[in-house]
This record gives structure tokens, sequence and C-alpha cells, in this order.
């Protein structure tokens, strides 16, 4: 009915380039905030970037510079730009939106995708 599928990931050198992918596809009217996270082996899951409806956003501190999030809301597609990379970077990248409302009127909560590895190699 609604899903949310990463794509972008891959393997790449410290210094290098992914521009990752987030589609919302399905019964969906309207997202509004959504954000990347990452969870690296024997870590918590952190907040990466997140992006309102609006364009607002943030960042974690340690992206602040080198990853840009961005989204298209009449694809409902989120972006994540991430240049210089870094192996601390290395990381399963999952796409998340705090509130989905459907086509039928009903609202969905904290929904996630099934992530994305990253691997920066040195």
């Amino acid at each position: 009915q609604v899903q949310l599928v990463e794509s972008g990931g891959g393997l790449v050198q410290a210094g290098g380039s992914l521009r990752l992918s987030c589609a919302a596809s399905g019964s969906i009217f309207s997202i509004d905030t959504m954000g990347w996270y990452r969870q690296a082996p024997g870590k918590q899951r952190e907040l990466v970037a997140g992006i309102t409806s609006g364009g607002s956003t943030n960042y974690a501190d340690s992206v602040v510079g080198r990853f840009t999030i961005s989204r298209d809301n009449a694809k409902n597609t989120m972006y994540l730009q991430m240049n210089s990379l870094k192996p601390g970077d290395t990381a399963v990248y999952y796409c998340n939106a705090a509130r989905i409302w459907t086509t039928a009127g009903r609202y969905i909560y904290d929904y996630w995708g099934q992530g994305t590895q990253v691997t920066v190699s040195s």
C-alpha cells in the first residue's frame, strides 16, 4: 500500500560521493517531515539529516558541509547527496517518514524503508 524504497548505496573510496534516493509510493496524499538515519554495526541508529515538507533542513554535526538533503514533493522522493565521504560514514542508511497522509484519509506514523548499505573504504 505504502512503500519507502532507498537506493544509491554502494562501495566508494574515502573522498568520494554517493547520492541516495528514497522513493515513496502507494496511496500517498502527502508526507510531512522526512529524514535519513544511519546505523553502523554495534552502534545506535542516528539521525543524519531531516527535512520538512516546506524544505527546512537540519543535519548531524558530523555531516554538516558534506551532505545535502533535499526532496521533491511532487515525486514523493527524498535525496541525500553525500560528498567527501569518510570511513566513519559507513552504515546502513534508512529513509524515514514521520507521518504519511494516505489517500484513504488515514495517517501512517514513523514509517521506514528497508535501508541501503553505504561502505566507505580507505
